[in-house]
């Protein structure tokens, strides 16, 4: 793909590297291999992708970008090693550079703006697209992170590894909902971090927990919880997401019809065309490129300066929608915990037809109607498991001594959005 870490190894760097993050303070790189990963352009294009997408335009300091996610995330992934060795368990120096590595390669197939894009103009997780990216650059160094992928795709025998990469306590999840409270300036998300690490432990190659750490993971569920509804999912949040999406799938839907649009040369290769999972696995070439470094190529830069000049296109829809997003003249939002009835909805497309004088197919872009659901604890679904001082095992929620029927009840909301001028209610 890219070539470029066997050229970056014969430069003479000094990469013991210290990173000073806002969050976690200095902490040191581990190996010289983690180093080479962090310079290599897929991972260096994480800098330009924020971290919860078009959540800054809610919460202005939410600016910061997958990039330092993935650093501060391997950052715990060896406080995790280290404590875990504490108590005994054997972890080899090739195990933690691999599991570090899992960790830090865990976002790169995340597209432009998180997760907007796997809804518009790619049908492929963002987990697969990291697997896949994995092994391109698996193939450049000669195996080097073999293991890596292994313990990602939970395909090596010490199956606690993959769970501190993914699972109900993964490091990816203690460092979002820090870093993330601490840049929202939400401080309901804020968890003790390392007190957890401290409690994690290994029974019959599983991640466990000890008791004396329950308080600490009842909190860290609740933040979890209250940093969805109020920033994750936060309605003017998932307002501008959802206007997004509309942009893409109305400048997608224009190009199929052979109008011209403005593009920077990486968003009009998926503006054309409509790539399927396999063409991703086969790593189909466009003009003679693999879709995977086209895709490599594709940031929140190429989306924004796009959005930009489609204010000014001809087609209204197309122009309408990117002035609200640009102007943050976002919908107007409605909520309820029962679906809207279609009266109601057949009631809001006649007020969008007559006031923007469009075709009926084009209504579709100027209204939002969405269903959500969150759940912070769902026992029978990767539990998180306790570990007593007898040695007893059980789930957290039979271990726990405070009611988790808030925690564990699916809490359904219902979006309603629409342009604010509509004098609908």
């Amino acid at each position: 793909m890219y070539r470029y870490l066997t050229q970056r190894n014969n430069l003479d760097l000094n990469k013991r590297k210290i990173i000073n993050d806002p969050v976690f303070g200095f902490f040191n790189l581990q190996s010289e291999l983690v180093f080479d990963l962090i310079e290599h352009p897929i991972f260096q294009r994480l800098r330009r992708i924020k971290q919860l997408g078009l959540t800054f335009q809610v919460f202005p300091g939410a600016n910061h970008t997958r990039f330092e996610h993935a650093l501060g995330s391997a950052y715990l992934m060896r406080q995790a090693i280290s404590s875990l060795r504490n108590k005994g368990h054997i972890i080899t120096e090739e195990e933690a550079e691999a599991v570090t590595i899992a960790i830090l390669l865990h976002d790169i197939g995340h597209g432009p703006f998180s997760h907007v894009m796997e809804n518009s103009l790619v049908h492929i997780s963002h987990e697969e697209i990291s697997i896949l990216l994995m092994e391109e650059i698996n193939s450049e160094i000669s195996g080097k992170i073999d293991l890596a992928i292994k313990i990602f795709k939970n395909e090596y025998h010490k199956k606690f590894l993959c769970q501190l990469v993914s699972g109900q306590l993964d490091m990816d999840r203690l460092d979002y909902l820090g870093r993330d409270s601490f840049f929202s300036g939400v401080t309901e998300g804020h968890v003790g971090v390392d007190r957890i690490i401290k409690m994690l432990n290994v029974w019959n190659d599983n991640l466990v927990v000890e008791m004396k750490g329950i308080y600490s993971i009842e909190k860290f569920l609740i933040a979890r919880r209250l940093m969805y509804w109020q920033v994750y999912l936060h309605k003017t949040v998932v307002s501008a997401e959802f206007l997004l999406i509309n942009i893409l799938n109305r400048a997608k839907e224009l190009v199929s019809q052979g109008q011209k649009l403005f593009a920077t040369p990486s968003l009009s290769i998926f503006l054309e065309k409509q790539f399927q999972p396999n063409d991703f696995r086969q790593n189909i070439k466009i003009n003679n490129i693999p879709v995977l470094t086209h895709f490599s190529l594709l940031d929140d830069n190429d989306i924004h300066v796009s959005i930009k000049v489609w204010q000014n296109h001809s087609d209204q829809v197309l122009s309408y929608l990117s002035k609200c997003l640009i102007n943050r003249n976002l919908f107007r939002v409605l909520t309820s915990d029962k679906p809207y009835p279609s009266k109601k909805i057949e009631k809001l497309r006649s007020t969008i037809k007559s006031h923007f004088n469009i075709t009926e197919e084009e209504i579709k872009y100027f209204y939002i109607n969405q269903e959500l659901t969150n759940s912070a604890y769902s026992k029978g679904s990767e539990n998180i498991t306790v570990l007593s001082k007898n040695g007893k095992i059980m789930d957290f929620s039979d271990a726990s001594d405070i009611n988790l029927s808030a925690l564990s009840k699916v809490v359904r909301k219902f979006f309603l959005c629409f342009p604010k001028e509509l004098d609908f209610i």
